[in-house]
């Protein structure tokens, strides 16, 4: 059954009320009446109707005191303003105070009709697109930080997969947030009231890999002096989580694969079969089928593991994603270490967001906090920025060289200096032609933001501006020359 739309008719003049609820009796909405003002506020809040039909000469209180408390009350219900004292005064009044439009008395019923469906579609296409930016356009997702395409990619894969039970095998450089998207899946999904168990393959020894994930019994081996339950009984209902899965001896690969076919296992020291209902991710930081290939992982076990795979994109394909993530550490330790950090300066900005990020989010974060802990600005500036970061011109020199250029240089002997040097006669430019060209370039890499290539050449915005003008004029004089 499809939803009706309540609609609020607020109308003290009684035939005309009659009137207008014989136009709409056979519209597919709720219609409720209202006379007076402190009755239409009191049912407003009782239905949160889609759309009031207001009149603005009620018994008690003009209808401008409802606009007024609407906004004041932020009550997202469609207004459409009804009267018979219009003038342009009176329109452009309502419409400021909020109103969405105006009938004026007396109108028919198919100017009635008409109206209030185009009212009511508008607020229908109106959530579609607010549903579509909540669910595709999110700038953070249980943990992640940032809305750029590839985040939204990889938060749409995790919407899909959360509900199932299918394994998921996540892959992306080391500091990218391979644990924060496992937990992501399991916060998500069904079973977000379960325990979420992590276990990291590289960072605990092969001979007790075993015993961490599986538990032991009292005497199974030196050391063992009491029972433990293993990562497996822990994630009970849950979800297990396997980090830098390929690390993982090959003995140990057979008994996994056998956990994941039959969700049974045995504690070391153990004859006694248990059995657990649990979910499995897990993540690498290599090439799998690399790791195949080496004779290093089971390949039936990555086949049975590999059911979705998952790729987090490193940190330097993310964009603007840098400097959201980045101001959300500078606040976070500014608050912690008592420092007077809110922002970053423009050039600071370029810089962050053209480096590569190698060790990705991880090493974003040391950075902010070594320049935290280290100084006390309102900005962040370059002199603030720890090595290889403070390079004046760090940003730029990332820029790739235009397509010609490249093929041109890379054409020449690497270790002959003459050819080299032939390679570029008859192309060399003027100084005027480099300097276009490089500023072009930063203008380009900085999406037309003027300041933001201004702080990289570390030149005046108006400097960029008044160039630009001066190319602008000499184009048509050219043209003028050619023809």
């Amino acid at each position: 059954m499809s939803h009706r739309p309540t609609v609020l008719l607020i109308e003290d003049n009684a035939p005309q009320a009659r009137l207008y609820q014989q136009y709409l009796k056979d519209e597919i909405i709720n219609l409720s009446l209202i006379d007076n003002g402190k009755g239409a506020k009191e049912l407003i809040l009782a239905q949160s109707p889609e759309l009031i039909l207001l009149d603005l000469k009620l018994p008690d209180m003009d209808g401008r005191e409802i606009l007024q408390w609407l906004r004041s009350e932020q009550i997202v219900s469609s207004v459409i303003v009804i009267t018979a004292h219009s003038t342009v005064d009176v329109a452009v009044d309502v419409m400021r105070l909020g109103a969405e439009d105006f009938l004026e008395k007396p109108f028919g019923a198919d100017r009635l009709r008409i109206t209030i469906q185009n009212m009511l579609d508008r607020r229908r296409l109106q959530h579609q697109v607010d549903d579509y930016q909540a669910k595709f356009e999110r700038k953070s997702y249980h943990g992640f930080i940032g809305s750029s395409l590839p985040m939204q990619a990889v938060y749409r894969i995790i919407d899909a997969v959360a509900a199932s039970k299918a394994t998921v095998f996540i892959t992306g450089q080391s500091g990218t947030g391979k644990e924060v998207c496992a937990d992501a899946i399991h916060r998500q999904g069904t079973r977000a009231e379960k325990p979420f168990v992590a276990i990291n393959c590289g960072a605990i020894p092969h001979d007790l890999m075993e015993s961490e994930i599986f538990g032991h019994v009292k005497g199974a081996f030196t050391g063992a002096i009491s029972e433990r339950k293993g990562a497996a009984a822990q994630a009970e209902g849950g979800t297990l989580f396997l980090d830098e899965i390929c690390e993982m001896s090959m003995e140990l690969q057979t008994k996994l694969l056998r956990f994941i076919q039959s969700s049974s296992f045995q504690k070391v020291g153990s004859s006694v079969e248990e059995k657990v209902d649990l979910r499995f991710i897990c993540a690498t930081n290599k090439d799998p089928l690399e790791a195949v290939a080496a004779g290093k992982f089971r390949e039936d076990l990555y086949y049975r593991l590999h059911v979705v795979p998952l790729h987090l994109p490193p940190l330097g394909e993310r964009g603007d994603d840098i400097i959201e993530i980045a101001l959300f550490f500078l606040n976070t330790y500014a608050k912690e270490e008592g420092k007077n950090f809110i922002n970053f300066t423009p050039e600071t900005e370029v810089i962050l967001r053209s480096y590569n990020w190698p060790g990705n989010v991880r090493q974003l974060q040391n950075v902010i906090r070594n320049i935290v802990v280290l100084h006390n600005e309102k900005s962040v500036a370059r002199i603030h920025l720890p090595s290889p970061l403070n390079t004046p011109l760090q940003a730029l020199q990332s820029i790739p060289l235009a397509q010609g250029q490249h093929k041109q240089a890379s054409s020449a002997p690497e270790h002959s200096a003459e050819p080299a040097l032939s390679a570029y006669q008859g192309t060399i430019k003027s100084l005027a032609e480099v300097e276009r060209e490089a500023i072009e370039r930063a203008i380009r890499f900085c999406d037309d933001n003027i300041p933001r290539a201004a702080a990289l050449l570390n030149v005046s915005p108006s400097t960029i501006y008044r160039k630009k003008q001066g190319w602008e004029e000499s184009t048509p004089k050219e043209e003028e020359k050619l023809s």
